[in-house]
């Protein structure tokens, strides 16, 4: 087939948008000549790589492997382009990002017009969940997360330790006391978080000297995403031990047992491995990277 690189670069574009239509007016193309492109490349392929309705075009199961590698490949093409080149290449295509709904809201989307407004021609599609995505099977070019790095085949690069907070609503210490020693947590509830409902109780955990301490804690409700945990203290319903953003201000919420709290979090970039990163990974996770060292707003005060 003549010319194959043009063929995938017009494949992934009609993957990424879904549509041979847009696909056609991004790259400037006829609606036809995009079809037989991805026609022809199919054939030279030996596969079926996109799923045709009349509402909806989707990868076959062929065509996310074979996606997998067009991108891979023409990343490739890209750096080797700009390899020679005396100035920075102006970063161009899509970039893909999962990350935590709170960290997307509270942080990454206040600052992101200054990246974008940076790099005119890149374009980023932002997925918001708290769930273990599986970063190659889903399209993703990365994934922020929060913890121990568990996912085999993913580079990971670490961006911030985030220190943790133990949080409670005015309400809720009203009702129940300000507790000054975990000695003092009897009588108190923590909120459970738990990704799988019905793991099991959680625990009140701090550090003392180089140990892990976890004291156990009633709950009397048990959630599965980020924002319903801190509504949930909102609410009244209870303690919570959350990572906090440099500079986050979680008001009305209120810090308590300063001396007392988990760890700091580390928070990790994932992606899948290449020998070269691509430009526009690098530099959006540089960017994050910077970011997130840059304090904005204040924290509660401790009690």
């Amino acid at each position: 087939m003549q010319d194959p690189l043009s063929a995938m670069h017009i494949f992934v574009r009609v993957a990424e948008l879904r549509s041979f239509t847009q696909a056609a007016l991004v790259l400037g193309l006829s609606k036809t000549h995009v079809s037989n492109r991805v026609a022809q490349l199919e054939q030279w392929a030996g596969a079926r790589l996109l799923q045709r309705t009349t509402r909806s075009v989707t990868l076959t199961h062929d065509g996310q492997q074979f996606y997998r590698r067009c991108q891979l490949m023409l990343d490739e093409m890209q750096d080797l382009e700009s390899l020679f080149t005396t100035k920075e290449a102006e970063l161009s295509g899509v970039l893909r990002i999962d990350m935590p709904t709170g960290l997307a809201r509270k942080h990454v989307l206040p600052r992101l017009g200054a990246f974008l407004d940076a790099h005119p021609r890149l374009d980023i599609e932002l997925s918001c969940t708290d769930r273990r995505v599986d970063v190659v099977a889903e399209g993703f070019d990365a994934v922020v997360r929060g913890g121990a790095v568990q996912d085999e085949g993913l580079v990971a690069r670490h961006l911030a330790d985030l220190k943790h907070q133990n949080l409670a609503s005015p309400d809720y210490l009203a009702r129940h006391g300000t507790p000054l020693h975990p000695d003092e947590l009897g009588g108190h509830y923590l909120i459970n978080y738990a990704q799988v409902l019905g793991a099991g109780e959680g625990s009140f955990d701090y550090v003392a000297g180089r140990q892990l301490v976890a004291v156990a804690m009633p709950s009397r409700i048990t959630v599965n995403s980020a924002e319903a945990y801190q509504q949930a203290c909102l609410a009244g319903l209870g303690i919570i031990q959350v990572p906090v953003l440099p500079g986050q201000a979680m008001a009305p919420l209120v810090a308590i047992l300063a001396d007392y709290v988990p760890p700091p979090m580390p928070l990790w970039l994932l992606y899948p491995h290449r020998r070269h990163l691509s430009k526009r990974l690098l530099a959006f996770s540089n960017w994050l990277a910077d970011s997130l060292s840059q304090p904005a707003g204040y924290s509660p005060t401790a009690r």
